[in-house]
């Protein structure tokens, strides 16, 4: 089974708990098969939050056979570097520094830092260097908030 097909499962199951699936990614890693889900919540995911999401996916991926192998399932909180990916959290996370790395480079560059600004029209709005730059949903590989930025700012 995909990752994109267990966050069609897993995402409907943490939402009837009011918390949200962030972020999710099954590979294998060794010679075991690691799931881990990224799950947050108005207020944030306590380390009880993790336990009890982890046996509820748990028990419904062992209940539906969804995974026909042996894994190791991991749920926590998606950190203050969290990625983001969906639309509304573009717009709900407007005004935070984040860095972005692109599937292919842009004017010979991947990686960028700037100002998140929103999302309009398929595209994720920015100011790097005190320009306006918009990038394509889809060019995005990743975009995570730039933790390190977000602390020295609370200092």
């Amino acid at each position: 089974m995909s990752a994109a097909e267990l966050e069609k499962l897993i995402g409907p199951l943490v939402e009837l708990d009011s918390a949200e699936l962030v972020h999710l990614t099954y590979a294998k890693e060794g010679s075991k098969f690691v799931l881990r889900v990224f799950l947050d919540k108005e207020g944030g995911i306590t380390l009880d939050d993790c336990s009890y999401f982890s046996d509820r996916i748990g028990a419904m991926l062992d209940a539906m056979k969804t995974i026909d192998r042996s894994y190791i399932l991991e749920v926590s909180s998606p950190g203050l570097d969290r990625v983001i990916k969906k639309e509304k959290d573009f717009v709900r996370f407007a005004g935070k520094t984040v860095k972005i790395r692109l599937k292919l480079p842009d004017q010979g560059q991947r990686n960028f830092t700037g100002i998140l600004k929103g999302f309009q029209d398929g595209k994720v709005l920015v100011e790097c260097e005190g320009r306006p730059k918009e990038f394509a949903h889809s060019a995005i590989e990743e975009v995570r908030i730039d933790s390190t930025t977000e602390v020295e700012k609370r200092l």
